[in-house]
């Protein structure tokens, strides 16, 4: 595997064997990178070799993803299994002492969790996925439908998981990976270099895909679309019937927080353009039974809601919003994203 400089690669068993990347000294102050769906820890490699030299940095591949050993993902724990496996990486490692979290999309929730479990040092929701999981609820969480239709699996589009599953690289497709990365992860018109963009797209190929890892199983549904969450794989850990984070408030240690969030995000927003709520309303999928039934999840104000809330029960806050950006701010403006993210933890000394 060919790295950037000072970027290191190991395995260590956990839960699960875990491969990981590292930089910085041994003995340093230990930050977590934890990628989101569709992802690795290689999508943040490019923040390690100008990190400050105080941080051990670490960025796993998690459960489902990259080169970490497969195994499946219990979607009735929400991000559970993703949570459970960061504290079992920490403790193969060895790690015993608070660490710094960031948690891109997906892994926001998984993050949240963690510093339920364990004490934390600080937690960064970099474009977190909602307080109430994605797709299908009101804005205070309730559900559109009892069973959560319209959320989980079942609403993946069959034709991009199949180009996940036969490997494709091109960009063919307005669903082939690379083109829903570039269309999807970052803002309109970035473009990684090539070489980049190339090995970005064959980390996203390393998913596992099936029913216990990427999109899931789904079961049938009497209301719209016709899909409920199943109980297994990521998409169901990300429905609102099990993805939840909305306590956060209610913490007795409260941790520092650092909320990121592209204002161009189409992946996490109030009307996210993947988000069955927008796409019934845009007459993209036949059917919707209007805004009172399901509306489109105002993502972004759920995430505020909950993070003021945070910040009334006296938890630190800090809000960085990045206008120009897409969902992956650490990507598409990542010399500004990485300054706000040195400097909040700077901060904190």
């Amino acid at each position: 595997m060919d790295l950037l400089p000072g970027v290191r690669a190991a395995e260590v068993q956990g839960r699960v064997r875990t491969h990981y990347l590292e930089s910085g000294p041994a003995d340093g102050e230990p930050v977590v990178f934890v990628h989101g769906n569709l992802s690795t820890g290689r999508f943040f490699e490019h923040l390690m070799p100008g990190a400050p030299e105080r941080w051990r940095i670490l960025a796993p591949d998690m459960r489902g993803f990259g080169r970490t050993e497969p195994a499946p993902i219990d979607g009735t724990r929400g991000l559970g299994d993703w949570a459970d496996d960061l504290v079992g990486f920490l403790d193969a490692l060895g790690i015993d002492r608070p660490p710094h979290l960031v948690g891109w999309s997906t892994a926001g929730a998984a993050i949240a969790l963690v510093a339920r479990a364990r004490p934390v040092a600080s937690l960064t929701f970099l474009d977190p996925v909602s307080p109430y999981g994605f797709g299908g609820v009101f804005r205070d969480g309730r559900p559109c439908f009892p069973d959560f239709a319209g959320s989980g699996a079942g609403v993946a589009n069959p034709e991009f998981v199949q180009r996940l599953r036969d490997g494709d690289r091109s960009e063919d497709s307005p669903l082939s990976p690379r083109t829903v990365m570039n269309a999807t992860y970052w803002r309109a018109g970035h473009r990684e270099p090539p070489a980049r963009e190339d090995l970005l797209v064959d980390e996203i190929l390393l998913t596992q895909i099936t029913d216990d890892g990427y999109p899931g199983d789904a079961a049938p549904s009497e209301h719209w679309p016709g899909a409920a969450p199943g109980t297994r794989g990521l998409l169901n850990a990300l429905s609102p019937k099990y993805c939840d984070w909305s306590w956060l408030p209610t913490l007795r240690d409260r941790p520092p927080v650092l909320w990121t969030h592209g204002g161009q995000d189409v992946v996490v927003a109030d009307g996210s353009a993947l988000e069955l709520g927008t796409l019934g309303a845009g007459g993209v999928v036949p059917g919707w039974p209007g805004a009172d039934v399901f509306p489109p999840q105002p993502m972004v104000s759920q995430i505020r809601d909950v993070l003021e809330a945070y910040r009334a029960a006296r938890g630190r806050v800090e809000i960085e919003p990045f206008p120009d950006s897409g969902h992956g701010p650490h990507v598409d403006a990542a010399d500004r994203w990485a300054a706000t993210y040195w400097a909040f933890l700077e901060s904190l000394r």
